[in-house]
């Protein structure tokens, strides 16, 4: 199959590419993502049509937040749009006219950067997004795995700390309250509340108050050294490279890849998250372990991912 086209769909745009079979993206078209969900699909469709000019596409990928079904057709449930077993396959392909594969938009990503970022030589890869939230992709054997009814790898909210805190999933003590972009703003706000001396920088950045620090100001303060930045993103490593061992246990994968916006800090986060998962990984003095690597593709990651999921068909 030749070019196929990734939908990636977001809070603010949503966005179309061109991809080739090397995972090149040849052309892209972006639209604002509208308020309402029916004029969501209608903006899928534009965004398609205008990247598809001057282009024979195959077929097309979407990335979507949210549970999608065993038959890539169907999306159960999204947390930020009002979907309920909504049929985005079939709504966009009489729109477009050409076959479509709607993915979980963690695992397009994951499936992007196994095949073209830093998953490629790898058979058996875990990815993990630590953005606002956490999520997850599975690669086994080569092969995406979904699970038996398509929703599995929602590994933000496998539950690290009975009782903990609550979760907008409404559970209690997930991953993602501890591991993700959220978990690092409170870490570094009860940190510069309680030893304010050693969070000057940070604190005058968020405007003088710990209600005004922000992810970007303890990234920035953070690459500047400052002590509670840097010991929150530690904190946040410490809970994610233990969430990585305990996937270990299950997966056994060659590597896990991290990405997403947290991880865009580099080693300022993956040294750490490194030092925590083999300190917590079980028989780790007298067994191999997985690489854990940073992502290469950035926020292409999905758009490519779903491309090319598409053209698998």
């Amino acid at each position: 199959m030749g070019l196929t086209i990734g939908v990636d769909i977001g809070g603010t745009k949503i966005a179309a590419g061109v991809v080739d079979e090397e995972g090149a993206i040849l052309n892209t078209f972006t639209v604002p993502t509208p308020a309402t969900a029916e004029a969501i699909v209608d903006a899928i469709a534009s965004a398609v049509e205008g990247a598809r000019e001057g282009h024979q596409i195959e077929a097309v990928g979407i990335g979507a937040a949210g549970y999608v079904d065993d038959k890539r057709a169907t999306v159960l449930f999204a947390p930020n749009i009002d979907w309920r077993h909504e049929p985005l396959k079939d709504k966009v392909e009489q729109r477009v006219g050409l076959p479509v594969v709607v993915e979980n938009d963690a695992n397009a990503a994951a499936w992007g950067e196994y095949r073209f970022g830093a998953g490629k030589g790898h058979d058996d890869v875990i990815c993990i997004t630590l953005g606002t939230g956490l999520g997850g992709g599975i690669i086994i054997g080569n092969k995406l795995r979904r699970g038996r009814f398509g929703v599995a790898a929602e590994f933000g909210h496998i539950r690290v700390v009975p009782d903990g805190l609550l979760c907008g999933c409404g559970s209690q003590g997930c991953w993602e309250q501890y591991a993700s972009g959220r978990a690092l703003v409170r870490y570094a706000r009860q940190r510069a509340a309680a030893t304010p001396e050693n969070a000057v920088l940070l604190l005058s950045l968020g405007d003088g108050t710990t209600e005004g620090i922000q992810g970007k100001h303890v990234s920035e303060a953070a690459r500047q050294g400052d002590p509670v930045a840097v010991d929150s993103f530690r904190e946040l490593a410490r809970w994610a490279g233990a969430g990585l061992a305990d996937l270990a246990s299950l997966f056994d994968p060659s590597a896990f890849i991290v990405g997403g916006g947290v991880s865009d800090e580099g080693e300022l986060v993956l040294d750490p998250i490194r030092k925590s998962f083999r300190r917590w990984l079980i028989g780790g003095a007298w067994r191999p372990h997985a690489q854990v690597l940073a992502a290469q593709l950035g926020g292409k990651a999905g758009l490519v991912g779903a491309a090319d999921l598409a053209r698998q068909g």
